[in-house]
């Protein structure tokens, strides 16, 4: 009996050590893609893609969190967030809400003025990379969850299929504005980016009360 919980022992310290290193790859893959994103946005003057990139710094203060959340759970098990790990998530669901207001307004502007990207390629690039990196994140992030039978990870797991829904917003309204373009169609992807960027301000602040429903479970895959 001693061995097998000392072998059971060993595998969740392996798992939790894998949910770890899955959160750090989360949080240094956001800041990658939020500083291309954000230098092509600019450069290329596409509000899509900046946006997309600022919506990544944004995840990395929740990844941050979620970093955090792994190293108490296996410190104790303990599912509810903690001081730290709510006020990380109180920061993320107000930069998100600035966020939408921001990509409102610069969206609206843009549509009046008929403004139109230099070039869209990069979003395109960058959105399938980031759809194949998420999907990838998901999947394991989703296999270790089931194995320690942690409610939130899985709740992570989840709501990181949102950035696939941003991902696929951006490849549309990059890859059609290549297609035809049409200039409109970068600020209807940045209005898409910022419905989606207002929905998971929403979900920051729940799960900061300690609600770990996520409003993409069942929805996003």
């Amino acid at each position: 009996m001693a061995a097998l919980t000392f072998g059971l022992t060993q595998k969740n310290n392996t798992l939790y050590r894998w949910a770890s290193v899955l959160a750090l790859i989360t949080i240094f893959y956001n800041i990658v893609e939020g500083l291309v994103s954000v230098y092509f946005g600019l450069e290329d003057e596409t509000i899509a893609l900046f946006g997309f990139g600022i919506d990544s710094f944004v995840e990395v203060i929740s990844g941050v969190g979620i970093w955090h959340m792994v190293r108490r759970l296996r410190q104790n098990g303990n599912e509810n967030p903690d001081r730290f790990e709510s006020q990380a998530l109180r920061i993320t669901g107000t930069a998100f809400y600035l966020l939408t207001a921001v990509l409102i307004v610069t969206s609206a502007i843009n549509l009046y003025q008929g403004h139109k990207p230099e070039t869209a390629l990069w979003g395109i690039i960058i959105s399938v990379v980031s759809i194949l990196t998420m999907w990838a994140l998901i999947h394991y992030k989703t296999k270790v969850g089931r194995e320690i039978n942690s409610h939130a990870i899985l709740a992570d797991a989840a709501c990181t299929k949102v950035c696939i829904q941003l991902s696929v917003i951006l490849l549309l309204a990059s890859g059609g504005y290549e297609l035809t373009g049409i200039g409109g169609l970068d600020s209807i992807g940045a209005a898409g980016i910022a419905w989606l960027s207002f929905r998971e301000g929403r979900e920051a602040f729940e799960k900061a009360k300690g609600n770990l429903a996520c409003g993409c479970q069942g929805k996003c895959g």
